[in-house]
């Protein structure tokens, strides 16, 4: 949340006084609101009530002793000390000074001012408002909540109070403390009611409305947020950072036209709504105009330079612009005014990577895990980098790590199966890998099936790990691709089974139709993890198109490594094999087909080799099964007599295979003596 600076126009504060509604202590000092005041009016103000009032003030002429109705408090000497009209002139003067050092931002010295009212009535409403919302302008929140206490024993559905504790249960979450991060989820339900005490009440309570719209934006319930903001609006044309919000959710909901429009009429409201000018940042960036979101950006710092998500952003834009030196300063900017916050350790991992320094992305990742245990952010960013220098077995604990954080979810799963996958193809007998990997994966993916069977993303790493463990995949049940977002896991899923033409005709669909940069290079990225080298190559290329053309360029280049070291590992493997050197050449040719699986001469040579062993085991065959197959799906144009022969090679390995399994399933029988053989011929 950012915080705003209060606006000085005139005509603006004039309108907010001459308004009947008490908006006291309240709209002066919310966290995002600057648009209020706490006045006990002049009765000249107090002659034609705008709509919208709530709160009433004692009119100057009714008798101390009798209650207000903004108060209900008993109104007898003893529950309030008598005062004089001279007094209570000077308390009316005392209230109108306060408000305007709200309005001035001077929040300590209103708060004495509202203490000195209350040291004369203790029971004076609007002071106990106003002085709660100066503590909370504060963030002294513990004492600001002990006002509105204060203030609801006094008056039970006071909705100034209500809203002040959802100011303040929303201000808390703000903090770095573990207890309260964790406890978000209470706090924002615990604020949503606040609200709604507040509304029902007086459902004509700006503030409430403004609030519920906060509630709501934290809780992911975009909809929601916007018709609350629009309320607030309704109610209070002149209402910035209701425009401010409701841009930002605009923005969320990837209306940009209509956001930037919210953000003009907060601004024209409020040259000084810090939160306003980060919002037409936000949107200058979706729309790459990058200047524009820097000029908009330092405006919002000049206005509040502790903003974490402001500095975030800056340094989104910079990495943008080339600049990745000033963008590491922002984010690390962003990580000391809140360190609870994934996004900043995120960002500087991805400067690291597309630098191609790994290690640093990885350790950048370890320090935001320190302070964030178990965010599954960091724990599915740190074990994809992880698979990017075959750190195997860290990947899969850290995306076994995240799944138990989110636990029903599909990313750390399809990561998960992703892992097993590449380790299988390095480490093990082709892609058919049975482990206690895939045997936990299994258990984990089973479960989130059950709690999402209309997944299609859960169906297609299941589809992927029963290709993993070598069981035969019903073509029919796995589930084609929605969008082009699901066809990397789909053709991901191809892959597993040895079908490398139709993942590559899938990767292609998703490329060819995407004309976002962004998503362009994430699909590369991806594809290079997983070395579908093609598709990668396709996709920095055409990223390059949309004007990404040096971060595509660094990615091209590891494509060129990794082919270049996949030629020397198949070349190397082929002079071991003519030595007869058949162990190690096995290994080269199994890391050549690693690096660069689409290769169809290295599955060959694979093939050719296996068979060259002294020693076939069943796990033998099944590899060299597995890499005739691959190489009958990969080469162009094989004649007819060779695909023939190799056909009948791999259906008799599998006959083969088949039956040495069925013998070793079945119980052993003794041999028949030499006797028995005799007498049966």
């Amino acid at each position: 949340m950012f915080r705003s600076s209060v606006s000085s126009n005139d005509d603006e504060r004039r309108f907010r006084i001459g308004q009947r509604f008490s908006r006291v202590s309240f709209l002066a000092l919310t966290v995002s609101l600057f648009s209020a005041t706490c006045l006990i009016f002049d009765p000249a103000d107090a002659q034609s009530p705008a709509p919208g009032d709530a709160v009433q003030t004692a009119s100057p002429d009714k008798s101390d002793k009798k209650a207000s109705p903004t108060s209900g408090a008993p109104g007898t000497e003893a529950d309030s000390p008598p005062v004089t009209p001279e007094l209570k002139g000077s308390l009316r003067r005392d209230l109108n000074a306060a408000a305007d050092l709200m309005m001035d931002g001077k929040y300590s010295e209103a708060a004495d001012l509202y203490r000195s009212v209350l040291n004369v009535n203790s029971k004076e409403t609007n002071a106990l408002a106003g002085l709660g919302m100066a503590l909370g302008r504060q963030f002294k929140l513990d004492a600001a909540d002990e006002q509105f206490e204060r203030l609801l024993s006094i008056d039970p559905t006071n909705p100034v109070a209500h809203c002040g504790k959802a100011m303040v249960l929303l201000n808390r979450l703000q903090s770095s403390n573990n207890t309260v991060i964790k406890s978000r989820t209470a706090i924002l339900k615990e604020a949503g009611k606040e609200c709604n005490l507040a509304l029902d009440a007086d459902p004509r309570v700006v503030e409430a409305h403004y609030l519920l719209g906060r509630v709501y934006k934290e809780e992911g319930r975009n909809d929601r947020a916007c018709q609350a903001f629009m309320g607030a609006i309704k109610l209070d044309p002149h209402y910035s950072n209701a425009y401010a919000q409701l841009g930002l959710v605009q923005v969320l909901l990837n209306k940009l036209s209509e956001a930037s429009e919210s953000f003009k009429k907060a601004i024209t409201i409020n040259s000084g709504n810090s939160t306003a000018h980060f919002g037409m940042a936000q949107v200058a960036f979706k729309q790459n105009r990058l200047e524009a979101a820097v000029a908009e950006l330092n405006i919002s710092l000049y206005q509040n330079p502790n903003s974490s998500p402001v500095h975030q952003l800056l340094g989104k834009v910079y990495e943008a612009q080339g600049n990745t030196v000033a963008a590491i300063k922002e984010f690390k900017e962003a990580i000391r005014i809140k360190p609870e916050l994934p996004g900043p350790y995120l960002s500087i991992a991805s400067v690291a990577e597309s630098r191609g320094d790994m290690e640093m992305a990885i350790a950048e990742l370890h320090a935001g895990l320190e302070l964030i245990p178990n965010e599954p952010e960091l724990l599915i960013r740190l074990a994809n980098d992880s698979l990017r220098i075959d750190k195997f077995d860290d990947a899969i604990k850290n995306f076994e790590l995240a799944e138990a954080a989110a636990p029903n979810t599909a990313a750390p799963l399809e990561g998960m199966t992703r892992a097993i996958y590449l380790k299988a193809q390095k480490e093990a007998s082709g892609a058919y890998f049975a482990s206690n990997d895939c045997a936990k994966a299994n258990i984990l993916v089973q479960r989130a099936i059950k709690a999402n069977p209309s997944s299609v993303e859960l169906r297609l790493v299941d589809a992927k790990l029963k290709a993993l463990s070598g069981q035969v995949v019903n073509v029919a049940k796995i589930p084609l691709p929605q969008s082009d977002a699901e066809r990397p896991a789909y053709a991901e899923c191809l892959m597993a089974q040895g079908r490398y033409n139709e993942a590559t005709e899938q990767m292609f669909r998703a490329i060819n139709s995407n004309n976002d940069s962004a998503k362009l290079l994430a699909i590369g990225d991806l594809a290079l993890m997983i070395h579908d080298l093609p598709s990668a190559e396709l996709a920095y290329k055409r990223a390059s198109s949309f004007g990404q053309s040096e971060r595509a360029n660094r990615g091209m280049d590891l494509i060129f490594k990794a082919r270049e070291e996949a030629k020397q590992n198949l070349n190397l493997a082929n002079d071991l094999a003519r030595s007869r050197q058949f162990p190690s050449s096995i290994d080269k040719f199994r890391l050549a087909a690693y690096q660069d699986p689409k290769v169809a001469d290295t599955h060959l040579f694979f093939a050719q080799t296996l068979e060259k062993m002294s020693e076939q085991s069943t796990k033998t065959m099944r590899e060299t099964i597995a890499q005739y197959k691959a190489y009958l799906e990969l080469a162009p144009g094989v004649p007819a007599s060779t695909q023939d022969k190799l056909q009948k090679r791999v259906a008799k390995l599998e006959s083969k295979v088949l039956k040495i399994e069925q013998s070793a399933s079945q119980p052993g029988q003794p041999k028949p003596s030499l006797l028995q053989r005799l007498s049966t011929l």
